[in-house]
């Protein structure tokens, strides 16, 4: 806090100033001498002292040379492996099997881990939402101009440019919210040696599993083509329970959170 002091202009100061002539009993009184002059030391001779009026001479400064600020360092992306390892096991929450395609045996578990449901499955493409040149009835002829859930400005998302997850509709079998599982919450996808975070992006039939959309496929290295593109198996979804991703849209807000949440879900399971 800065704090200013209040000078009241006195006969004094105005005196030092030399505005007016001291008197004393109507005489006037000698002006002070001023000072003597600082004289030089010569040769043999002592320094004089400095007086109030010489000014100080600070010795010169040496330069100093900051030491070069150290780059951030990044962890390394959480391994595919790492992620495959902690979910070999499955503690089953589903009250039954899924189909991962019409007509298919049951043969697919949700299981549930600390912070995380996941299951292993095939990857369909799904190309619902925002008609495009990629989704569009011509190209898939089960497309479907909407999804479950909507971007912040209140559009459906856009299935070329969001990597989004389909999870099953609520039944019996399992219902999603019950653990936590909800639109634009945060999901890791593995496939081989790559790993991909998307969002819960759209629900699907009751009694189907494992679906994605176009941009998911493609981070995986999967074929992204709605007709003859997608997986077979081998791809493990991993949900992570009360997450969200806002706004929905973001793919850097979606691999942030997800990055975070994966090293969670190793460091606790």
């Amino acid at each position: 806090m800065r704090t200013f002091a209040l000078t009241t202009v006195s006969g004094a100061a105005l005196l030092a100033a030399g505005s007016l002539t001291p008197t004393a009993h109507g005489r006037a009184l000698p002006r002070p001498e001023a000072p003597a002059p600082v004289r030089r030391a010569g040769p043999g001779a002592f320094a004089l002292t400095p007086t109030a009026y010489a000014r100080p001479v600070s010795a010169p400064r040496r330069a100093t040379r900051s030491a070069p600020a150290r780059a951030a360092v990044r962890p390394a992306p959480v391994a595919a492996a790492e992620l495959l390892a902690r979910t070999a096991s499955c503690h089953r929450i589903s009250h039954g099997l899924y189909r991962t395609d019409a007509g298919a045996s049951p043969t697919v578990p949700v299981c549930g881990a600390k912070g995380a449901v996941h299951w292993k499955a095939d990857l369909d493409i799904d190309c619902d939402g925002r008609t495009t040149a990629a989704c569009n009835t011509r190209t898939d002829p089960a497309f479907q101009d909407d999804t479950a859930f909507h971007t912040s400005d209140g559009r459906p998302l856009d299935a070329r440019e969001l990597p989004y997850v389909v999870v099953p509709g609520r039944s019996a079998r399992w219902d999603p919210a019950r653990d936590g599982i909800r639109g634009g919450g945060v999901v890791a996808l593995v496939h081989e040696d790559r790993v991909a975070y998307a969002v819960v992006g759209d629900t699907g039939p009751s009694g189907l599993i494992g679906e994605a959309s176009l941009a998911a496929a493609g981070e995986l290295g999967i074929d992204p083509d709605p007709k003859s593109g997608g997986a077979p198996g081998g791809v493990t979804y991993i949900l992570f329970r009360d997450s969200a991703v806002d706004p929905i849209e973001s793919r850097d807000a979606a691999r942030s959170a997800g990055d975070a949440l994966a090293r969670e879900f190793l460091r606790n399971n």
